[in-house]
């Protein structure tokens, strides 16, 4: 084969060399642009993948931010349910205390009534208390008057006898009047027939002090001076009866707040109690004994009589209880005494046993003494 035969035609190679390079250009441009492509796909993948963290992110927050909600709504539930509650109780509230209110209203209304009523029962109860102080009074002075019609015979014979020395002693003033008998005698015997005299007027003095009502203004007392008072007026009873009575007065007494003649009432009756007690006792003693102890004013009146039976101590100071026979006792005397003694803030007690005598205990609280 030739040399002309075996070259390839020079234009046709090289046209098929440029649509080659063409073709490898186009591609190259092609390779460039899938590259860029890719490029920004992969940022665009990388954004993606950003914007989907962020996405995950923004949905955490999102569901921490409901769940905070939630829970918000429920506590917001919880205090509506609270408040409404709260509501319920106070309307609850306010009505009770509404009722309340009327019920206070109403209660006011009947408390005055009440005071009404309690104002009106204080008159009447304070009427009635003086109408009992009255009717004690009455009674403690119709005690008196029987103990002084009790006392007449006693009282008679010791009036008796200075009116009969009186009058034998002006019998005889004017005897020797009449025969010139000096003046030295005569006035000696007028001087004796002043103190008899005297001696009657005390008598009957005492006797209206006694039988007077007592004033109801207190004085301070020596309870020594009432027994020895008391004791004067009962001495012949005492003697005539052949009764020994016996004083056992306590020195340096204390006072007593209170009233003379009512205290000496006491005496009187507790002396006469005694002088009754003694009627048919072998030994008829009665002993009268005060003393002063712990702020106290004691006396007692002890007797040798037949005593009392206990069940029937109880029963002493009832009004109208006695042991005497029909007739011969009110039953008032222990009564009253026992009455005069409270009213002093006093007490008063019986010791006794049967056939050993009886002794009344009397306690006054003595007059206290500001220094």
């Amino acid at each position: 084969m030739t040399e002309a035969t075996l070259s390839p035609p020079a234009p046709k190679v090289s046209g098929e060399i440029a649509e080659l390079e063409r073709r490898i250009a186009d591609l190259q441009a092609r390779v460039s642009a899938g590259e860029q492509r890719r490029r920004a796909m992969l940022h665009i993948m990388s954004d993606l993948g950003d914007s989907n963290r962020r996405l995950n992110n923004q949905r955490r927050a999102m569901l921490h931010i409901l769940a905070d909600y939630e829970r918000d709504r429920q506590d917001l539930a919880r205090q509506s349910e609270g408040l409404n509650n709260s509501r319920r109780a106070l309307m609850h509230i306010l009505q009770d205390a509404h009722e309340s209110n009327m019920r206070l209203e109403q209660s006011r209304k009947a408390m005055i009534h009440i005071m009404g009523d309690l104002r009106q029962t204080t008159e009447e109860v304070t009427r009635r208390e003086q109408e009992l102080r009255d009717k004690q009074e009455q009674l403690v002075q119709a005690g008196k008057l029987a103990t002084l019609g009790e006392l007449t015979t006693g009282v008679a014979h010791e009036l008796n006898n200075p009116l009969n020395n009186i009058g034998l002693l002006i019998g005889n003033v004017l005897d020797m009047m009449a025969n010139g008998h000096d003046q030295e005698r005569i006035d000696h015997d007028l001087h004796v027939a002043v103190t008899q005299v005297q001696k009657a007027t005390e008598i009957i003095n005492h006797l209206r002090t006694f039988g007077r009502a007592a004033p109801a203004v207190r004085q301070e007392v020596v309870l020594n001076d009432v027994v020895t008072s008391a004791a004067s007026l009962l001495r012949e009873q005492f003697r005539v009866r052949e009764i020994y009575l016996h004083l056992d007065l306590g020195p340096e007494m204390q006072p007593v707040l209170g009233s003379a003649i009512q205290l000496e009432q006491v005496l009187v009756n507790l002396l006469a109690n005694a002088r009754d007690a003694l009627a048919d006792a072998p030994a008829k003693i009665v002993q009268v004994t005060t003393w002063v102890s712990g702020g106290d004013v004691h006396l007692t009146v002890r007797d040798t009589g037949t005593g009392i039976e206990r069940e029937l101590a109880q029963r002493i100071f009832d009004p109208f209880f006695t042991t005497k026979e029909v007739g011969e006792g009110t039953g008032l005397g222990l009564s009253i005494v026992y009455g005069i003694i409270k009213d002093h803030e006093g007490t008063i007690e019986v010791v006794s046993a049967p056939g050993e005598g009886a002794t009344f205990e009397v306690t006054l609280p003595a007059r206290r003494i500001d220094v």
